[in-house]
């Protein structure tokens, strides 16, 4: 295949991937308002957090960064084998190494000013097939450098929000809630 074939292909792909983030950003004010109710609700799970370390009680919330997200995501058993028999032996045991327990995501959030954006191009798609939803950044300001101060870091262009019975739970279920009407 020869360079311009290939570039025309990448390019072609590229935006094909940006088709499937642009169709539900979140931005302006809704956008202001879902950060500063999951930073106002992770400083008030902080408080409650039995004596945990913060870093660890950070990992057992949230999954940080595009590699753990999609580690989590794609140990998580796809939705139309839910119903099914999936055993949880299946999933400690790989190769005689036995994983963390499976903990599945209830919401990604993804930043829209990732570049390159083939980084995070494959999370929607791996998150439709674990029926998990997707919540696209979007801000002139930087959405990674906002996704980062909602779990103390500089940036982070992915965090997934395990499932759980916190008060950072409640809130993605709020947000979500508000989304779909």
């Amino acid at each position: 295949m020869s360079k311009k074939r290939k570039s025309l292909k990448l390019a072609k792909s590229l935006r094909d991937a940006e088709e499937v983030l642009t169709s539900d950003y979140i931005a302006g004010d809704v956008l202001d308002d879902l950060l500063s109710k999951l930073v106002r609700s992770v400083e008030v799970a902080k408080a409650s957090r039995g004596g945990l370390p913060e870093k660890i009680w950070m990992k057992k919330q949230f999954a940080i960064g595009v590699n753990d997200v999609t580690r989590v995501l794609e140990r998580m058993p796809p939705a139309t084998a839910t119903n099914s028999t999936y055993s949880s032996t299946e999933a400690q045991t790989v190769s005689g190494r036995r994983r963390a327990p499976l903990v599945p995501l209830q919401a990604v959030l993804v930043a829209a000013d990732c570049n390159p954006k083939w980084l995070t191009k494959h999370i929607p798609t791996l998150a439709s097939t674990r029926q998990v939803p997707v919540l696209c950044i979007k801000d002139n300001k930087g959405g990674s450098v906002r996704l980062g101060h909602v779990v103390n870091i500089r940036t982070a262009l992915a965090i997934g929000v395990k499932a759980g019975d916190s008060v950072v739970n409640k809130t993605i279920d709020e947000v979500l809630d508000c989304n779909k009407q």
